[in-house]
């Protein structure tokens, strides 16, 4: 039975005729940018404006409020790292208390259910961080697997009942975030991080746990600690960094981080068919986060599994680790023998972008609109990309405009080969026969826009300093770099002692 409702995804699965449609047309998803109001009385979408709060994370520093939106799973007990290994295809091995990791869970046929970061804060004693739908899906194996451990949910705040977090949660990133994060640091001296490390440190008195990543994929550190803190450590990092140029950045912005660096959020789950997934479905609820989902973009299907994705199309393939037995590992195996789509990055074509923005004046044909700084429309979204000659060749997914480098960019997952930088495609921009019923998609029509494919992450230092430190694509990984993968969550690499960074 799904927690705490009479109705399961499955029976809403089973009343639903054609659910590729109802999620195309009828939903909204709870953690959608269109639902922006939900978070604007925590975090508004702009402190400044977009524009300089993107500067920022190039420029100096910028100062990010992830406290609301993001859901959180306490998990303790005797068997917690057993469940872990048993559902992450990742390797656990090293996974000790000054370590984090990038969780990613699939199904048994190998599709992506999601991914977290997932901290662990000491022994059988682990924090996940994001990700419902990696979440919920932890949570289910526990009870059906019967685990010996203690599960604790932490909703984001606008569906809180207790209308407040357990923990608070910031992200300084930035040429300035180790400079910053050095000077905030009780006693003026940061402790040595490598990527994806953790270490207890103190702010305005109160003890901190800081986390080596960063949304923007530049240079950042995460901060949490108890939540009735936020003020007492939010204040002073904004006054260490006030030396340092730091901007606070709103939603808008937030959102924005992911085309620069290239984590692909949030995927669609691969949990809408099989048998073996019949379990997951009754136990979730008809109105939960897997039954909002809302697809979006050019792309059209009447068969959901077209949807689904597996860690190679994400970029996630380097964190699979075949030294343990987890849930999807035959399927993977197999899976790994066989082509398979790769993630990239898409630069718009300029002439085409200012088409689809010269189209909102006159008389038509007005295409669908571009929003600045977030374009996609659907959560997740598929735009069809095709070769010069109309053959599909992927997908298209998060979309929009980076001021940093003056383009739109896309993040997509591409044939192997075209998956190729300099590789010249076409995307097909908005959806077809006038749109969707979405009620945030206006009526339009669709247009092709020409792209050029580049590597993920876009920004050129940073794939320098990837490179320099061995966590790119084609170099040698360390062991800290497989901790993660380097775009995942805008993170990137290197170290910070006392305010310099390497890898710089």
């Amino acid at each position: 039975m799904a927690i705490g409702k009479d109705r399961s995804l499955q029976n809403l699965i089973d009343e639903t005729p054609d659910l590729v449609d109802y999620f195309y047309n009828d939903t909204i998803a709870p953690h959608f940018r269109a639902r922006t109001s939900l978070n604007a009385a925590f975090v508004p979408p702009e402190f400044s404006n977009w524009r300089d709060e993107q500067r920022a994370w190039r420029e100096s520093v910028i100062l990010f409020d992830q406290s609301h939106h993001m859901p959180e799973l306490f998990l303790k007990g005797p068997d917690a790292l057993r469940l872990l290994t048993r559902v992450g295809i990742n390797g656990f091995a090293d996974f000790t208390p000054d370590r984090a990791k990038q969780l990613v869970a699939c199904t048994p046929r190998g599709h992506v259910i999601g991914d977290c970061v997932a901290y662990c804060l000491g022994e059988n004693s682990f924090e996940l961080v994001s990700g419902m739908s990696v979440l919920n899906w932890v949570h289910y194996q526990a009870e059906a697997g019967g685990y010996d451990v203690t599960i604790e949910r932490d909703a984001p705040t606008p569906y809180n009942a207790a209308g407040r977090r357990i923990l608070y949660r910031f992200q300084l990133d930035g040429p300035n975030a180790g400079k910053t994060f050095n000077d905030v640091v009780d006693g003026g001296t940061a402790p040595e991080l490598p990527f994806f490390r953790t270490a207890r440190v103190r702010i305005g008195g109160c003890e901190v746990l800081a986390l080596r990543h960063g949304m923007a994929g530049h240079q950042g550190v995460e901060l949490s600690g108890p939540y009735e803190e936020l003020d007492t450590v939010r204040a002073a990092i904004l006054a260490a960094g006030k030396r340092h140029g730091i901007v606070r950045g709103g939603t808008q912005s937030y959102f924005s981080t992911i085309f620069e660096s290239g984590w692909m959020a949030y995927p669609l789950s691969g949990i809408y068919t099989g048998e073996e997934q019949r379990g997951f479905r009754e136990w979730l609820p008809a109105t939960g986060w897997e039954a909002n989902a809302q697809l979006g973009g050019s792309f059209r299907s009447s068969d959901i599994e077209d949807y689904y994705v597996n860690p190679w199309n994400l970029g996630y393939d380097r964190l699979i680790k075949f030294d343990h037995d987890f849930i999807g590992r035959e399927a993977l195996e197999a899976l790994g023998n066989r082509p398979q789509r790769r993630r990239m990055t898409l630069v718009w074509d300029a002439g085409d972008v200012l088409r689809v923005l010269a189209s909102q004046f006159g008389t038509g044909p007005r295409y669908k609109s571009l929003e600045f700084p977030v374009s996609f429309y659907g959560f997740p979204q598929f735009d069809e990309v095709c070769a010069r000659d109309g053959r599909p060749v992927g997908l298209s997914s998060h979309c929009g405009f980076n001021i940093n480098e003056g383009v739109v960019l896309s993040l997509a997952m591409l044939d192997e080969e075209y998956a190729i930088p300099g590789m010249e495609v076409v995307l097909t921009w908005g959806e077809p026969n006038g749109g969707s019923r979405k009620p945030h998609v206006e009526r339009h029509e669709q247009v092709k826009i020409r792209a050029t494919v580049t590597p993920v992450p876009y920004a050129r230092h940073v794939r320098e300093r990837r490179r320099a430190t061995g966590t790119v694509p084609g170099a040698r990984l360390s062991d800290i770099a497989e901790d993660a993968d380097p775009t995942a969550h805008g993170s990137a690499t290197g170290s910070c002692r006392g305010g310099r960074w390497s890898g710089c």
